[in-house]
Order: C-alpha cells, then structure tokens, then sequence
C-alpha cells in the first residue's frame, strides 16, 4: 500500500488539508498527518488535525509522497529544518512532493524549485520564481515527481494528479 505525508501546521486551509488526506485514503493510499511535534493543530477557520507522527520521527524511505498544503502553515512549516530536509530527500528519490497554494513556500525553502514548473497562489508567485521556478498559472502543474496547483478550487485537479502518479 502506497504511504503519503500531509504535512501539518497551525493556520493551515482546512480543504487543502483534509480532501486529499480523506480523497487519497478513497483510492486505497495511506495518508498520514506529519506535524512539527505538537498533538493538535488547528486550521485557519478553527477545524483541528491530531498529529499521526512528527517530522522528527518520519523516515522519507517509509513514504511514496508528500503533500504540503497552503494556508499560512507553510510559512510556519518552512521554519523546521526536518520540514525542509524531508521535503528536500523525497525530492531528491524521485517521490511524490505535492504542494498546493502557499505550499509553494516549503518548496522554496528545501531549494527544489530552480529549473522546475510550478504553480502556486498568486500572492507568492515572485517568492517562488525568485527561487528559479517556471511559474504557470494553470489549476494544477505537473513537473515529473512535483505536482503544484494554485488554490482550494484546484484540488479536483491536483489530487487526480496525485493518485495517478502514485498508481504508476
């Protein structure tokens, strides 16, 4: 069974979080909530998470994915070493990164984006061509083992995406 990382935060946009963890989980893939080591987290609209394992314990060669989700938690997600050297060594095996929104902040600060095409929320589109992304504004953009979408409207897309790379 296929095993993804729905990284978590405070402040996080309860949609992005939750629709992929339940829509993965659907198609048979394991979803698990990877927090930075708090027992709780609660979205932007109040809507708690419990952490299933922390970063601090989370093995990359036990993962097949990752999915970052947008909200401002990436912005507090982005201040965790783990955070980023996870992101970073999936990257780097060819595994699964997803990021959807402000997402595209962790993306910058693991340095995965230079030569890539992204998408991301429109407000940090200079952040993440600054960091040497290709930015498109398309509902969900697919640049081999990273998947990036722009918004909440865009998780159709970008969780059909997710499980068909997972399903190869």
């Amino acid at each position: 069974m296929k095993k993804v990382a729905v990284l978590l935060e405070d402040h996080y946009q309860v949609l992005e979080v939750w629709y992929p963890y339940l829509r993965l989980r659907e198609d048979g893939i394991k979803t698990v909530f990877v927090g930075t080591g708090k027992k709780q987290y609660v979205s932007k609209e109040g809507y708690p998470a419990d952490q299933e394992l922390s970063i601090k314990d989370a093995d990359p060669d036990e993962f097949d994915g990752v999915i970052i989700p947008g909200g401002y938690a990436p912005d507090i997600l982005r201040r965790h070493k783990e955070v980023n050297d996870f992101v970073k060594t999936m990257d780097k095996k060819k595994k699964l990164v997803a990021g959807i929104c402000h997402a595209g902040w962790v993306l910058v600060s693991a340095g995965i984006l230079k030569g890539r095409k992204a998408t991301c929320f429109s407000a940090i589109k200079d952040d993440v061509v600054n960091a040497g992304a290709d930015y498109l504004d398309q509902e969900v953009v697919v640049d081999a083992n990273l998947i990036t979408s722009r918004n909440p409207f865009d998780l159709p897309a970008f969780c059909r995406e997710i499980i068909k790379y997972l399903k190869r």
